[in-house]
């Protein structure tokens, strides 16, 4: 196929541009939990992407990209940890610095999970393909066959038993 600057793409090349539009965002938060900051989260989620559109032929299952892809993530950033590791020189003074805990994320998670897991089926359903899937509104009425407003009344009721939970009343009150 010839572009429209003359060029020859990849036949893959359309469809791929449909999976970065489509499955973006979610694969973006996932790189922002790997990285300290939101630009090289977009970095890192750049060269996975580079990694994937060269393997893109190879990967047949459509199922597998996802996972194709936050492999290629979580490789990139072992490489970039051990490549900034080795800048680290050694001395006998230790600076004065503060070292934040990191644990509140895992704590976080997990507390938000267990209330998400407290939520009715269709509820946690719901919230789970919303805000974890990342898909749109109509996408999750289509996908469980319900209207849309089904859909945002269920989300609405799941968010606001979310932000009555007592453990994470807790969580927002402490952390």
């Amino acid at each position: 196929m010839v572009g429209v600057t003359g060029t020859t793409r990849t036949p893959g090349y359309d469809e791929f541009g449909r999976y970065v539009a489509e499955r973006g965002p979610a694969l973006l938060r996932m790189a922002r939990s790997l990285t300290n900051n939101p630009a090289d989260a977009e970095d890192l989620l750049q060269a996975a992407l580079v990694k994937t559109f060269l393997s893109w032929e190879r990967i047949s299952h459509p199922k597998a990209r996802d996972g194709y892809v936050r492999r290629a993530m979580v490789n990139t950033q072992i490489s970039e940890w051990r490549r900034k590791r080795l800048d680290i020189y050694p001395t006998d003074d230790v600076p004065e610095q503060r070292v934040d805990d990191p644990t509140w994320r895992s704590d976080l998670a997990d507390v938000v999970g267990r209330a998400i897991g407290r939520l009715p089926d269709r509820q946690r359903t719901t919230v789970v393909l919303r805000y974890y899937d990342d898909l749109t509104e109509v996408q999750i009425a289509e996908r469980m066959g319900v209207t849309l407003g089904t859909v945002k009344s269920t989300l609405s009721r799941a968010v606001d038993k979310l932000r009555r939970d007592a453990d994470l009343i807790i969580e927002r009150t402490t952390g």
